[in-house]
């Protein structure tokens, strides 16, 4: 096991010197800290996990707060999940994993404990309750996703609101006048998550801005509940060239259900979605799609919370634009 003397004899400072960089307690160089950072990584250097905490008063950990609530589609979250972990072994810390449902409690719980030195929240609502705690915490905190009032809050998301603009832009710019979005599943909007309510506004206004008749339909992450809605849309909006789907589980059923029912995609409808590249690749006919950056959302949460911790001023906003790519679900309207 490599000492802190042998790092310190490799950089050629002292000891302490190599100490004072770990532990950020006393200010050094920026070339001294650049020597000792790559006398620590030629030599695999590591610091024992107790006695940097006692050096630092940090623990080196993460919270990521991820409430695995009713109507969460468990493999995109997991994605941010392993994101940041893999952010935040990058920079030496481990990731605390809190699934339960505990609102304000869990996070003071948490918090008055020296078990985290920040805390990365998920699945945030429009009036999340959480809100009015974490922004009295002394310890900071980054949020994935933007409630109604994030002022005082630091947030990181992709720009759902303009993801559903360019799934209408797209659709109306190929000549579709009916279409209807095929949302999450109504626990998501009873609770008013944020990023489905925000898919929601933008989805509607491009829609009114191009002149588009539009619906809304929430639906149940379930093949039979997308049966059901596939055969209610056609029912009661037989004129329907255009789809938008923001519900990842029903995004095939949804496909074949249409295609059962004698529509053909896109011959005669065309389907966007936002969902994860590989989900819109693997569909039996490959979905045009908006992709979900958890990747990017993820890592760039954790260096949100790495500037936080070390003093340096972050932006309250991040909001990643969304990236259209297009692929064989949508056609131009050939229909009166």
């Amino acid at each position: 096991m490599v000492k802190i003397t042998e790092v310190a004899r490799h950089a050629g400072v002292s000891p302490s010197t190599v100490s004072y960089a770990l532990s950020g307690k006393r200010p050094i160089s920026e070339e001294t800290r650049q020597r000792i950072e790559d006398s620590i990584r030629e030599l695999g250097y590591r610091p024992h996990a107790g006695a940097r905490a006692l050096a630092s008063s940090r623990s080196n950990v993460l919270a990521l707060v991820m409430p695995l609530r009713a109507g969460i589609h468990v493999p995109v979250v997991m994605r941010f999940a392993v994101s940041v972990v893999t952010a935040a072994r990058r920079h030496d810390h481990d990731v605390l994993l809190l699934t339960q449902e505990e609102g304000e409690d869990g996070l003071r719980r948490v918090a008055d404990t020296a078990l985290v030195d920040a805390l990365i929240v998920m699945d945030v609502q429009l009036r999340d309750g959480r809100l009015p705690l974490l922004r009295t915490l002394d310890r900071p905190s980054v949020l994935i996703g933007f409630p109604a009032e994030p002022a005082g809050l630091t947030c990181i998301d992709l720009d759902f609101e303009a993801a559903g603009e360019l799934c209408v832009e797209h659709l109306a710019g190929l000549g579709h006048r009916v279409i209807a979005l095929v949302g999450s599943p109504p626990e998501v909007y009873v609770r008013e998550t944020g990023f489905a309510q925000r898919v929601v506004r933008g989805y509607t206004a491009a829609a009114d801005r191009n002149g588009v008749a539009s619906s809304v339909h929430p639906c149940e992450a379930q093949p039979a509940a997308a049966r059901q809605l596939a055969e209610r849309l056609l029912r009661e909006r037989p004129a329907l060239t255009g789809v938008v789907v923001h519900n990842e589980p029903v995004l095939d059923p949804l496909i074949d259900a249409f295609q059962s029912l004698g529509l053909r995609v896109p011959g005669d409808l065309s389907v966007t979605a936002i969902c994860p590249d590989e989900l819109a690749e693997r569909v039996r006919v490959p979905v045009t799609s908006i992709a979900i950056p958890a990747d990017e959302v993820g890592a760039g949460s954790v260096e949100l919370l790495m500037r936080k911790l070390g003093g340096t001023p972050v932006p309250e906003a991040t909001l990643l634009p969304p990236r259209l790519t297009v692929r064989a679900s949508t056609a131009r309207r050939t229909t009166a």
